[in-house]
């Protein structure tokens, strides 16, 4: 394997002159740098990455910190950052934190230490000083879905509010009138939002009850354990809005095992768009959330900012899409 020593014995040049052409830190004659290129060529020679990158502090590589990657959900939403940071050449490293602040800051204190070139952050245990840290070590950072409001970085998510209040409006549209919620962990700005949207509609509905609301956390079977609560309390309950789809899954099987129709009875809406509402049965209506082009959009601003150094602090929020299925079908009179 040839060495940085063996391109500059054939250019005819010196070492140091070797280095600068490869990561153009200095200007080199052009006719001089054309040698150097040639000999990289006939050597078949490939710098060594990490030599590169302790020289212009740039790795090509950026972290990439999901809170559960057994939910669908973010398994897209980490091909949008690989699929755009493929495009420009550079490695994505995936870890999975299981929204543990520990295993977090762990991912951190191992990651800086390869030079890695920025983190984007799908994390609820993330706090402003962990960002404040980053920003002081001039590691640029980017927050996605469940991140801060207040970080001093770009925040990106879904307008979850807005699409929690077309759930509800669309089951009401449907012939609702007694619409329970299965919210997700509070600790959560997403499934807070999602709350917050679900009782401003349903809270108009002379039906509503605070007791209409049953906890989860957003897997399937905290949605099948929330029925089965909001049955023995609202028995003649019409209309389900499950704050994500796993929930929503959950809320079907409980239903399916008590005999319970779905449609015909009652009514389900979940959140997110993944995959498996295409296959449940009914399939499943959904509010629908960019989800790879919000990993896009933040492999974007992460690498805009490695490559300019300047620093987007603002919260960008996607717009949504109801996707109504068999779930809530309403049937004509």
């Amino acid at each position: 394997m040839a060495t940085i020593r063996d391109v500059a014995r054939l250019a005819g040049v010196s070492v140091a002159t070797v280095s600068r052409v490869i990561n153009k830190t200095d200007s080199v004659n052009p006719e001089t740098a054309g040698q150097v290129m040639k000999a990289i060529e006939q050597l078949q020679y490939e710098p060594n990455a990490v030599a590169r990158g302790l020289a212009g502090k740039k790795m090509g590589i950026i972290a990439l910190i999901l809170p559960d990657i057994l939910n669908p959900f973010f398994p897209a939403l980490a091909r949008g950052v690989e699929d755009v940071a493929h495009k420009k050449g550079l490695t994505v490293i995936l870890g999975n934190s299981d929204d543990l602040g520990l295993k977090e800051s762990s991912y951190i204190k191992v990651l800086k230490k390869k030079y890695v070139d920025g983190f984007i952050f799908a994390s609820n245990t993330i706090h402003e000083e962990d960002v404040e840290a980053l920003r002081k070590e001039q590691i640029p950072i980017v927050l996605l879905d469940r991140g801060l409001n207040t970080a001093s970085c770009a925040v990106i998510r879904s307008n979850n509010r807005e699409g929690s209040k077309l759930a509800v409006k669309h089951l009401i549209e449907q012939g609702c009138q007694k619409i329970a919620h299965i919210y997700g962990p509070q600790e959560l700005i997403t499934a807070r939002e999602r709350m917050l949207g679900y009782e401003e509609i349903a809270g108009r509905l002379r039906e509503y009850s605070p007791s209409l609301m049953e906890q989860g956390d957003f897997d399937i079977e905290s949605g099948r354990k929330a029925v089965e609560q909001l049955l023995v309390r609202h028995p003649d309950l019409d209309g389900i809005f499950a704050g994500n789809d796993l929930m929503a899954v959950g809320a079907l099987k409980a239903l399916h095992e008590r005999g319970i129709r779905v449609p015909e009875q009652v009514k389900v809406c979940g959140f997110d768009g993944i995959g498996l509402t295409e296959i449940t049965e009914p399939e499943l209506t959904t509010i629908a959330q960019p989800v790879y082009e919000m990993g896009g959009l933040a492999a974007q601003i992460l690498l805009d900012e490695i490559e300019s150094g300047i620093r987007e602090n603002k919260l960008i929020e996607l717009d949504v899409t109801l996707i109504p299925r068999k779930s809530t079908h309403k049937e004509e009179s």
